[in-house]
């Protein structure tokens, strides 16, 4: 596992205090914007990604864990990158089943005020201080997403992807959301939504619910085949990527 490159030293709590002085307001720019171009730079070259999202508190024996780390090998097995949030659980166990079968893992970790330790299951991973910039660099880089059992953050990261694709912000962008128990009450809303008229049925059109492995990974490579074209890269750029 490679070192992680911290992008800034621990912040202040400082997001309720209103505004602060011009120069605070520009280094705060300034700080963010250098997370995104290290981000960019240390994640341009490493491949066509998917995205595996779900709770940090499933531990190695929970069957949630086993089916993400089931995931992690399969997206090897297509021969794309396992991306996720650089932690523990669903996290660790997406890493984990990629870098068990030979694939590229990667992690897009954050700091808390608890410490969130990064799982050793990454061939290469960062550390953000801004989950604004983490979920940037998570769906830039990702052709799906897969949605596996989760709690405020994983609820987080579903539904603003679902709200970049119902404004079409992205478009034919294929979703799992594993787990039909799980997300049963979930799937119950939004299809009472739809019928309300809030949300249209084809905003729902690219999630497919399911408990299959196999249905989950059709679901993901028909999208990717139909609708995408992997660009190779020149290994040189202007940000000074890692070779």
């Amino acid at each position: 596992m490679k070192t992680s490159e911290h992008i800034i030293a621990p912040k202040s709590q400082v997001f309720l205090e209103g505004p602060k002085s011009r120069g605070f307001e520009l280094l705060f720019a300034f700080r963010v914007f250098r997370q995104f171009i290290r981000g960019f730079r240390r994640l341009h070259f490493i491949g066509p990604c998917i995205t595996v999202f779900g709770s940090a508190r499933f531990k190695e024996n929970n069957i949630y864990y086993k089916s993400a780390r089931e995931f992690g090998k399969k997206i090897a097995e297509m021969g794309f990158v396992t991306i996720t949030g650089g932690g523990p659980g669903i996290m660790e166990a997406a890493n984990r089943g990629a870098f068990e079968q030979g694939g590229i893992s990667v992690g897009c970790n954050i700091r808390l005020p608890l410490e969130q330790k990064p799982n050793p299951y990454m061939n290469e991973f960062i550390t953000f201080e801004h989950f604004f910039v983490r979920k940037v660099l998570l769906t830039k880089y990702s052709y799906a997403f897969i949605i596996m059992p989760g709690g405020f953050g994983t609820m987080d990261e579903f539904f603003e992807t679902l709200t970049l694709v119902q404004t079409k912000t992205v478009t034919q962008f294929p979703i799992v959301l594993f787990g039909k128990d799980y997300y049963k009450d979930l799937w119950e809303m939004l299809e009472h939504m739809v019928a309300k008229g809030t949300i249209s049925k084809e905003d729902l059109s690219l999630v497919l619910l399911t408990d299959d492995f196999d249905e989950a990974m059709l679901h993901v490579r028909t999208y990717i085949r139909k609708n995408y074209k992997v660009k190779p890269r020149k290994r040189s750029w202007w940000f000074f990527e890692k070779r």
